[in-house]
């Protein structure tokens, strides 16, 4: 089978309501909702979907795919390399990978948005290297109106062709009319030796991490030097970026099986409910949410 749409699912505390499309709402005590969806195209890749309504923050995390965005009501303010700018319906929001950022609404009542999460790979069609995007919003009403159509295709079981055909032209128009050259690798901004060693240091050390104290003094920085060094070069402080690479391996286990309160304890998280707080701040939607989303969409045998 060439497509395969996955479960659709949602986070919250509140009372839950089918979708009328077999998919689970939630609402969250707050008035927020999210819809997780993996898809998988007919090159075997998997690309992710979310369909929410935002009423508070994101935390600081960085994606390893891109990240394209349409806000469809309200006003986003993204945090981005040092600046904050403001996505609403006309323009689309797109985040290079690896690039650390935060957001939330603009305004009161939050806002709702269609992402997607598309590998870089289907970005460079061919090329060595990925396209660049300079600018995280672009204005482009166009684009931004074909892509939530793109996106509800392909979250609905869409006919499979003509959903791979509008992803492609959709990613290839946004390349042609947005993207600049990649850079040469050796242009790439790098990270330091000094702070790659702290977050190899803390990923290795998930469970029992060392304090600010120790990895100053091993690093032979004040505490003060070390963060303000980490934040520069990273975009977060280490226990934000600790946070987030958590999740991130929590979402590894999640996709191979593992239950919550095992990817929790696995991670270093204190309990589930520390793993779903932080989980829900980084991806929108609560572990058990993802995981079900996942796992109904990895191909079976037969």
């Amino acid at each position: 089978m060439p497509f395969r749409a996955g479960r659709r699912v949602a986070y919250g505390d509140g009372v839950s309501r089918l979708d009328g499309r077999g998919g689970q709402l939630a609402r969250t005590p707050a008035g927020g909702r999210a819809v997780w969806t993996r898809v998988r195209l007919g090159s075997g890749q998997a690309l992710d979907l979310l369909h929410a309504r935002v009423t508070a923050d994101f935390a600081p995390h960085v994606h390893e795919p891109f990240a394209f965005g349409a806000v469809t009501e309200g006003a986003e303010a993204i945090g981005y390399r040092g600046g904050v700018h403001h996505s609403g319906p006309g323009s689309v929001a797109i985040l290079e990978p690896g690039e650390p950022h935060a957001g939330g609404p603009a305004g009161p009542g939050g806002f709702a948005y269609r992402v997607m999460y598309p590998p870089a790979e289907l970005l460079a069609d061919g090329a060595d290297r990925p396209p660049r995007f300079l600018r995280p919003v672009i204005d482009d009403r166009e684009l931004a109106l074909e892509l939530r159509r793109v996106h509800i295709l392909l979250s609905q079981r869409a006919d499979p062709l003509e959903a791979e055909s509008r992803l492609a032209a959709l990613l290839g128009e946004l390349v042609r009319r947005h993207a600049t050259p990649a850079a040469p690798a050796d242009e790439v901004r790098r990270t330091g030796m000094m702070t790659l060693r702290v977050m190899s240091r803390l990923a290795d050390q998930l469970a029992c991490p060392p304090g600010l104290t120790e990895i100053a003094a091993d690093a032979g920085l004040s505490r003060y030097q070390l963060l303000r060094s980490f934040r520069a070069e990273v975009g977060m402080p280490p226990y934000a970026w600790l946070a987030q690479h958590r999740v991130a391996r929590a979402r590894v286990l999640l996709e191979r099986g593992h239950s919550p309160a095992q990817a929790a304890m696995l991670t270093g998280f204190a309990d589930q409910a520390h793993l779903t707080r932080w989980f829900r701040r980084v991806v929108g939607i609560t572990p058990g949410a993802y995981r079900n989303s996942v796992q109904d969409s990895t191909p079976r045998p037969g």
